[in-house]
């Protein structure tokens, strides 16, 4: 049975940092492509920064150059590094692993709330 356990979310000022993990059990970790989906509140779930199986990364424009996605297969663990913090990225934020077929293998977590309030 795949398990997936978020956590690190909470609340930060305006221009602060937060650190997400993402930690997945019962899975091949390594073969899994992942990445990090936002959600606020009336809006579609957007993502936010990918990285793939061989280590490359992209990223939503709104968060480029202030987030990092990074992994580590020896812990089985994703991570999302938020730096300079804005009031919009106020959303409950996802992880999703994945592999082909991803109709098949597409897994997603609980979801941990961020909020960027003065």
């Amino acid at each position: 049975q795949v398990q997936r356990v978020e956590s690190g979310g909470g609340l930060v000022q305006p221009g602060g940092s937060l650190g997400l993990s993402c930690t997945a059990s019962g899975i091949s970790f390594s073969l899994y492509s992942m990445g990090w989906y936002h959600q606020a509140p009336g809006k579609q779930r957007e993502l936010v920064a990918a990285i793939t199986s061989g280590g490359s990364t992209n990223y939503a424009d709104s968060v480029k150059g202030r987030f990092t996605i990074s992994r580590d297969n020896a812990k089985n663990t994703m991570y999302l590094q938020m730096d300079s913090l804005k009031l919009e990225d106020t959303a409950v934020y996802y992880c999703n692993l994945w592999r082909v077929p991803r109709a098949k293998y597409n897994y997603w977590g609980q979801g941990t709330q961020v909020t960027v309030s003065s």
